[in-house]
């Protein structure tokens, strides 16, 4: 897999899975009863819903997307009830060409501005996420509460390996299905940007083979991109955190995130919080292990 991604098969697979997750009913299509052999709708029924030919919605299933307009993507996106984030890994996964604007392999950076940026809000966690999952720059609030990412080796700063291949993580997300799915959903978005990505493809074969609950949710080809939401946090000193985070893209570079979290003012996790804040280098030293 070190040589990138095949968009071609990508495209075949997304599809595929987008059309299994819907009944005839959910689209108000009469349903055959016990005796359907796919699960899911049929390519025809797809194909009826989009105003398309069976045999020109079969040929993009099979992978073959090059001369497809932004129309018929529209209307199969509809068809298939997509996401704004679901129907724009289509439209990457479909026309790769058009979406690539720099080099996959580029060396990601953080503005020193940033940097100082991260320094100055030291109260409250935040960090500065990447391709591929990728932990760029962090405050030392970030590491008193996820851990000191400064004592890894820069290859190993990456949410994906932490949450998938080090048992303290497990331990530290109370909902960790939850943290590990969406790891995996941002993932797929960055394989639909950049499938000829050697360092992204090496890394989902990677955790591939170390991990099964990592085969499980690729497989499922979900995507998802970085929103907001809330995450509960089982920290060895701090005890269970209750904590809201956002997420902000930085204005110069769509691929980089600037990410905080907060706790409710006056809750038990604010304060907390501020005690992570004020011990710093004392609370990083306990990282997951």
């Amino acid at each position: 897999m070190d040589g990138g991604l095949d968009p071609r098969a990508e495209l075949s697979e997304f599809l595929r899975t987008r059309r299994a997750r819907l009944k005839p009913e959910d689209v108000g299509l009469a349903s055959f009863g016990r005796h359907r052999r796919v699960p899911g709708l049929r390519r025809e029924e797809l194909a009826q819903l989009a105003g398309v030919s069976v045999a020109y919605y079969t040929r993009l299933e099979q992978g073959n997307g090059r001369n497809v307009s932004a129309e018929v993507l529209d209307a199969i996106a509809r068809a298939l009830r997509l996401t704004d984030a679901e129907q724009a890994h289509l439209t990457h996964l479909a026309k790769p060409r058009q979406q690539r604007k720099r080099p996959a392999a580029r060396i990601q950076q953080t503005r020193p501005a940033l940097r100082q940026l991260l320094d100055t809000i030291d109260t409250v966690p935040a960090y500065v996420v990447g391709r591929r999952s990728d932990i760029l720059a962090w405050n030392r609030t970030a590491a008193a509460l996820f851990g000191d990412w400064g004592e890894l080796p820069p290859q190993e700063r990456n949410w994906a390996r932490l949450v998938f291949l080090d048992p303290g993580y497990r331990e530290l997300f109370v909902e960790w299905d939850r943290k590990a799915s969406d790891i995996v959903s941002y993932l797929r978005m960055d394989a639909g940007r950049h499938p000829d990505d050697p360092r992204l493809s090496a890394l989902v074969g990677e955790l591939s083979v170390k991990s099964e609950e990592f085969r499980r949710l690729w497989a499922a080809h979900d995507v998802k991109e970085k929103s907001h939401g809330v995450k509960r946090v089982r920290h060895p000193l701090a005890g269970e955190l209750t904590l809201s985070f956002e997420t902000f893209q930085v204005a110069d570079d769509a691929e980089q995130s600037l990410v905080t979290y907060h706790a409710e003012p006056g809750s038990p996790s604010a304060e907390m919080l501020r005690l992570l804040a004020s011990w710093g280098t004392d609370a990083a030293s306990q990282r997951p292990a």
